[in-house]
């Protein structure tokens, strides 16, 4: 493991330490959500503070390994000693996770804690600010039951030392819904300047995404896996919400696909709908740095690649597969994408300097290779990605001043969702198919018509679109292939993996919970 990961890492839990014991002592602690309160007191936070709990969604650890390291997109390799971590990345890759996994523990603990700052909020207070609760309580709470299949739930005045109900996710996607389509009328239209609040519609691409997920929270408990029946009403509702979101003519498929990645992103993106902002107290850098080499611009941690099975789904053409960016790629020697063959960057690490090739530790040019493994690899081995290009004027600092937002919902997902439904049973509108909605998105792209469309293609199409924005697990669940041998793991995983196991400490904090079918 690289130091700068250990500092990171240190840093994030003391933060969210320090987070938790000032907006609200109740907070955070052994994964318990609702601890006993002494003073008898219910106050709701700042809608802010709330806000805040959406930081944990952004980094290379927690949330979002969990939604990418257990796919097909992205993988931790352990190089020497480096980047081993006693397994943590490898288990996530290979399914091999159990209820003591650390990073499955802290997201646990992480939306719970989410849960119950949002329940004061969408409970206690009034007008916008409780429409914001609610909706910031309904993206958690989708979190919980996407991530471990049961929510708990307790009203914000409720005795102090009452054990939280808990909702399984075919009852919690309902309930989700209902509060969502009750808080829309009070929320504000999107405007362009409040991306990174919930507007309205923020909250219809989350209800997009309920409907098209909810046939997967209905299944069996015992059957998480599927098969999953997909009602034309839902379809037709999220072909409805899409439409909505369609209606506002700010909304467009930008010419540039890295307008919605690279440091201005906040005032270039037309697609970005709802957003953490690096003002907000995030920041990208993880994004570059867990995959570039030391020896690269910022100085990487050289830790995470994708797939070559991923990356050869692109075409060459394909600007999302990489191309050079303008003030960019001139002075950092990257590309904006993926990464691979020789490596270029500044002489001396420093922004400025002429680009040259750059050579490994050993003094060898620096070749990023295709193969890769969840094992034992050198510094070399894998396809690097750069999704989120930093200010090349702030990386002789290591990039910690670039002002990259992250989106959690964008407008290329939500026509993607629409093709989506209409291929699964939805009624197709505006005079649209799914094909002349996959094919408007490829062509701005700059890549050919997808010919003919099914759902494995689509699949496919929403994992060029859409890597790495934590997406990823969700998808492949829906279409049935989550389980599926991948690169790294030869063999299909049980079934039971879509939904991660409850931590045992959890468990013995709530008699409410119950483990997961197969844990």
């Amino acid at each position: 493991m690289k130091t700068a990961f250990k500092k990171l890492t240190f840093i994030t839990a003391i933060t969210t330490f320090a987070f938790a014991c000032k907006i609200d002592p109740e907070l955070g602690g052994n994964n318990v959500i609702f601890p006993p309160r002494t003073d008898g007191a219910v106050a709701a936070p700042s809608i802010g503070a709330v806000y805040s709990q959406l930081n944990n969604l952004v980094g290379q650890y927690g949330y979002q390994a969990l939604q990418e390291h257990s796919s097909d997109e992205l993988l931790g390799p352990t190089r020497g000693t480096d980047w081993d971590d006693f397994g943590t990345w490898r288990r996530l890759h290979l399914h091999t996770w159990g209820p003591d996994h650390n990073q499955i523990n802290d997201v646990w603990s992480q939306v719970n804690g989410a849960l119950f700052q949002t329940t004061l909020v969408a409970e206690l207070t009034t007008g916008q600010t409780q429409a914001e609760g609610k909706f910031l309580r309904s993206f958690f709470r989708l979190l919980a039951a996407d991530l471990y299949g049961q929510v708990q739930s307790r009203p914000a005045t409720a005795p102090s030392l009452s054990i939280p109900n808990v909702l399984p996710r075919a009852a919690a996607i309902d309930t989700t819904i209902a509060e969502l389509e009750s808080a829309v009328a009070a929320l504000p239209a999107f405007n362009g300047s409040n991306k990174h609040l919930a507007t309205k519609e923020a909250a219809w691409a989350l209800l997009a995404k309920c409907y098209l997920n909810r046939a997967v929270y209905k299944a069996s408990p015992t059957a998480p896996a599927g098969p999953y029946t997909f009602a034309a009403a839902d379809m037709n509702k999220v072909i409805q919400y899409c439409d909505l979101i369609d209606a506002n003519p700010l909304f467009d498929i930008d010419a540039n696909y890295w307008d919605n990645f690279k440091w201005d992103n906040g005032s270039q993106s037309s697609e970005n709908i709802f957003v953490r902002r690096n003002s907000d107290g995030i920041n990208v850098v993880w994004a570059t740095c867990m995959g570039g080499h030391y020896n690269q611009t910022p100085s990487g941690w050289n830790g995470f690649t994708t797939l070559s099975n991923f990356y050869d789904s692109f075409d060459d053409a394909d600007i999302r597969k990489g191309t050079n960016l303008a003030g960019y790629t001139t002075q950092t020697g990257m590309r904006a994408g993926f990464q691979i063959g020789q490596v270029r960057g500044p002489q001396g690490q420093r922004i400025g300097n002429p680009i040259v090739d750059l050579k490994d530790r050993s003094g060898n040019p620096l070749i990023f290779t295709r193969n890769v493994s969840p094992f034992f690899n050198s510094e070399v081995t894998g396809i690097r990605t750069n999704k989120f290009p930093l200010d090349p004027s702030t990386i002789n600092d290591g990039g910690w001043g670039s002002t990259n937002d992250f989106p959690f919902f964008r407008f290329a997902d939500v026509r993607l969702m629409k093709a989506e439904a209409i291929l699964r049973g939805g009624t197709a509108t505006l005079g649209e198919t799914a094909l002349s909605i996959v094919d408007g998105i490829r062509a701005v792209r700059g890549v050919a018509s997808i010919g003919t469309l099914d759902l494995p293609k689509l699949l496919a199409e929403r994992g060029r679109e859409l890597y790495l924005e934590g997406w990823r697990r969700n998808d492949l669940i829906r279409f049935g292939a989550f389980n599926s041998p991948t690169q790294g793991r030869t063999s299909a995983s049980e079934g039971y993996k879509v939904v991660y196991p409850i931590p045992t400490i959890a468990l013995s904090s709530n008699p409410n919970l119950k483990q997961n079918f197969g844990y």
